[in-house]
């Protein structure tokens, strides 16, 4: 490492010739170190003080002269331990505002420099990048990463849990520059101190701060880092080296306002029905909100919103689901998702889970309305799309002695449902009450962060005055556990686990619906160990986990789980049951070392067994997978997996024990060099099972980038797949003593999916920006072969009209009779089974122009499009995608504009 000082005494005139010299350094050719570099040695480097600083990319300021130097990097891949072909440098500077990062990355064919434009934070395979990561804490398990290409596209991630976690969506005020000359490209970073987090000092002596840099060259796919992190090295952080020299740091005020306009103008199509009263072609509206940021420490960050406006973010995808189970859909919104990290609990470290439930989703908070308007005899009602979220705010950071916190609190507003009758009688109905959500997180490091220990609490509060709301949805739920995490050998092996608690409460209706809920169906007959209580006002459970993972060249994990019947956690979190113990392994091995042939290949097998708590094995999975990537850097993978026949007490959505028969899947997929422009993929997938079910889906997509600014990415996938038992209903039945008083009734269906997901990427500068996505999906599913369960515990089923009974087609459906060959015109009685056929067509899109005008402040024009159909013929056409785009339009347009005070 070379280290030059500079006296402040120098007169100014010696800078100058110093900052020369520098310069001319810096464009001469630069041998790069020769040899076998040291892994494990610590990397250090000095800050300098800063003076006179202009952010333009040129480092000719005196200034850089004085700090220490940052080189020898050393590639990741795709020579995992060797020296980087190309020489980088860099250098650090401070002052009582900012931090200062200055990097010459050398190259000898400056105009082979990969440098596309696109929206911030795209990680852009294609581009050559330079990134500065800060462990301010020094905690060896956080840090702050700013990453440039040379067009100046900018990318900023917090990256928590020494690297496990990492939010793109943290998004600080930042400058950055950057020049391409003929010795390569440079870059000069200011980050505000208001920025990062860190503990200052009170004497204001010097800190010692986590630290690295490294470097992308897009032309050779080599990613090289001034402190080493090859692949078979375990942890992230905790591999940084060190900057030290920083002296006289004090916290800064931070206080930042960010707020809002919006204008929506949201144009529907004519209502199915005619005369309702409801129905505006035109709705506008308009909105304005805060959100605010407050340094109450060094560590510690205060953010609030007030009546929040998500109209930007892109609308979930369409999805068709037949099962018991709710749909998860992944957050998007900027406030819940910045900092999110923090609050992430019951995850212990493997590479193989079963049912892991998540302890916070905040998809929670703002919800659509839980309650089905209750208007008797309605002719048209109006309900909200979604709650109304009227404030929330968080508490995160760190505190002296290695004390990591969050706390959130959200409140929404009642909702409120309107009705009508034909008879010209209006009124409104509670959907969704007041509501507050609370969770609160804190963390303890330990052993210079190799080890942590942790609790957890969230709570919902519902005001259900309303009798309505009162015996359908739970008035308070709360859920605490604690966790820990210990790290040996360099963070090479790890044991983590939690335990944790859960319980609910409200009136004995809303109790009833939480026990017979898909999650736990305590209204099994044949469940021994499940007992329906419908007095019950309140419920308990307990979770816990258990994992021991080794992570390098060789990976391993074993993990342990165990949910009690009555855990319940879907208030603020997410899980789709309860009741069971699973063992989850893994074993994989990674070989990183490029040969002739292949540039890197993976191997890996798990199994994963679980029983509910009655000692029933619902799940056995043993599978496997490898991967290898080539020298062009095309790569691919297959994947196997085989189950045997295990218990299903899921399969009669709350009836006796099923079994589900014994079933394969495997696949196919591959991908060529990400880097070119124009690059595609596809996949093949397949799976079958002894009782005749079957799945086959596909894939391809193709990514195009006719400039450095613009990509088109199209997806389209088609799958088809046959269930030889899907549920259609129960219905109570004295006779079916067999079956505990009820039949069970199935029918085969064949279903076709279609999906084209479409993207737009066209960036006319760092700061302007055009992104299009849009989702055409059809689905078709036609049913048949209707049958009766027969048998608890097995899957063995009667067909109607083959083995039992007659199926009579009616207007508008089926009957089926229990007797066989009976007349159809003439029979009374049977049940009446609905026609389930169905065709959905769906069309989700959005164009979203992005301009930050100023650092920290944006301008959004939004254009949403939503066409929906729907018929009954369970066929799928070709012509369903043609007949999409004639379906009636609802267009939304939405203006919003943010301005950041700082």
């Amino acid at each position: 490492m070379t280290h030059t000082t500079i006296s402040r005494t120098v007169p100014a005139a010696l800078l100058a010739l110093a900052a020369s010299a520098l310069s001319l350094r810096a464009q001469a050719p630069a041998p790069v170190r020769e040899g076998p570099l040291p892994l494990e040695a610590p990397r250090v480097v000095r800050a300098a003080p800063a003076s006179a600083m202009r952010i333009d990319g040129r480092l000719d300021e005196a200034a850089w002269a004085q700090a220490g130097l940052a080189t020898d990097f050393v590639q990741r891949t795709p020579t995992p331990g060797a020296a980087a072909s190309e020489r980088t440098e860099v250098r650090v500077l401070y002052d009582a505002g900012a931090i200062y990062v200055g990097a010459r990355m050398f190259d000898p064919h400056p105009d082979s420099l990969a440098a596309p434009l696109a929206r911030r934070d795209e990680p852009l395979p294609n581009s050559e990048w330079f990134n500065v990561v800060l462990d301010s804490y020094h905690d060896r398990r956080t840090a702050f990463r700013f990453g440039v290409n040379p067009a100046g596209l900018r990318r900023d991630v917090y990256h928590s849990n020494d690297g496990q976690g990492e939010d793109a969506g943290w998004d600080a005020v930042w400058e950055v520059a950057t020049t391409i000359d003929s010795a390569g490209w440079t870059a000069e970073f200011r980050i505000p101190l208001s920025q990062l987090r860190f503990n200052a000092r009170a004497d204001g002596g010097e800190q010692t701060w986590g630290a690295t840099f490294f470097r992308y060259i897009a032309r050779r796919d080599e990613w090289s880092h001034w402190a080493p992190w090859l692949p078979e090295h375990a942890g992230f952080v905790s591999r940084f080296g060190e900057l030290q020299g920083l002296r006289g740091l004090r916290a800064p005020r931070r206080l930042e306002l960010l707020p809002y306009t919006s204008a929506r103008l949201d144009r529907r199509p004519a209502p199915g029905s005619p005369g309702d009263p409801f129905y505006h072609a035109n709705d506008v509206g308009g909105a304005v909100g805060l959100d605010v940021k407050l340094g109450v420490t060094s560590g510690l960050t205060l953010t609030g919103t007030v009546n929040p406006d998500f109209g930007q973010v892109e609308l979930d995808p369409a999805v068709v689901n037949l099962t018991a189970f709710e749909t998860q859909f992944a957050e998007r919104r900027p406030f819940f998702v910045e900092g999110a990290d923090i609050f992430r609990f019951g995850q212990p470290v493997a590479y193989n889970r079963y049912g892991a439930p998540e302890f916070f989703y905040s998809r929670r908070i703002g919800r659509a309305p839980q309650v089905p308007l209750g208007s008797g005899d309605a002719g048209w009602v109006d309900q909200p799309e979604q709650s109304t979220i009227l404030a929330a705010a968080k508490l995160s950071g760190q505190v002296g002695g290695g004390w990591s916190v969050g706390v959130m609190d959200a409140l929404t507003q009642r909702e409120d449902g309107r009705w009508e009758t034909t008879g010209g009688e209006r009124g409104t109905y509670p959907v969704e009450p007041l509501s507050n959500y609370f969770v609160g997180r804190v963390r303890r490091d330990l052993n210079g962060g190799a080890s942590t220990v942790g609790a957890l609490l969230t709570s919902t509060y519902r005001d259900l005055a309303h009798p309505g709301l009162e015996g359908v949805l739970r008035g308070n739920a709360a859920v605490g556990g604690i966790d820990f995490e210990h790290s040996w050998a360099r963070r090479l092996w790890t044991v983590s686990g939690y335990v944790a608690g859960s319980r609910v409460g409200g009136s004995e209706g809303a109790l009833l619906r939480t026990q017979t809920s898909s999650g736990r169906y305590f209204q099994r007959p044949d469940a021994e160990h499940l007992e329906l209580d419908p007095e019950r006002t309140s419920l308990g459970g307990h979770a816990a986990a258990l994992a021991l993972n080794r992570s390098g060249d060789w990976d391993m994990s074993v993990e342990l789980r165990d949910v009690s019947p009555g855990f319940e956690l879907n208030d603020l979190g997410f899980a789709r049951r309860a009741d069971f113990r699973s063992i989850a392994t893994f074993l994989g091995h990674r070989h990183n070392r490029p040969t002739k042939h292949v540039r890197q290949w993976t191997a890996a097998t798990w199994t994963t067994l679980a029983w509910n708590q009655g000692g029933d094995r619902i799940s056995t999975e043993l599978g496997g997978s490898a991967f290898v990537m080539l020298p062009n850097l095309w790569h691919g993978g297959v994947e196997l997996g085989v189950s045997p026949e295990v218990k299903d007490d899921r399969l009669t959505w709350g009836g006796p024990l099923a079994a589900r028969p014994a079933s394969w899947s495997g696949g196919a997929w591959f991908n060529s060099d990400q880097r070119r422009s124009l690059s595609f993929g596809g996949g093949w997938f397949m799976g079958g099972d002894r009782n005749g079910g079957w799945s086959r889906s596909g894939n391809f997509s193709v990514a195009l980038r006719p400039s450095p600014s613009l990509q088109v990415r199209v997806g389209p996938s088609l799958s088809r797949v046959r269930d030889a038992a899907q549920y259609l209903a129960t219905v109570e039945d004295e006779d079916a003593a067999e079956t505990f008083g009820a039949r069970y009734l199935f029918a085969r269906l064949d279903q076709t999916t279609f999906s084209l997901d479409t993207r737009v990427d066209w960036t006319f500068t760092p700061t302007l920006s055009l992104q299009v996505f849009a989702q055409p999906f059809v689905a078709a599913g036609s049913y048949g072969e209707f049958k009766e369960f027969r048998t608890p515990g097995r899957a063995e089923y009667d067909v109607y009209g083959r083995d039992r009974g007659t199926v009579c087609t009616v207007e508008g459906g089926y009957v089926i009779h229990p007797v066989q060959q009976v007349d159809c015109a003439e029979a009374a009685g049977g049940i009446d089974v609905p026609r389930p056929d169905f065709t959905v067509r769906s069309l989700r899109g959005n164009a979203v122009v992005r301009w930050e005008y100023r650092p920290g402040s944006t301008l959004f024009f939004v254009w949403q499009q939503e066409r929906a159909g729907a018929g009954a013929s369970g066929v799928f056409h070709a012509d369903d995608v043609g007949r999409l785009f004639r379906e009636p339009a609802r267009n939304v347009f939405l203006v919003k504009a943010t301005y950041w005070i700082g």
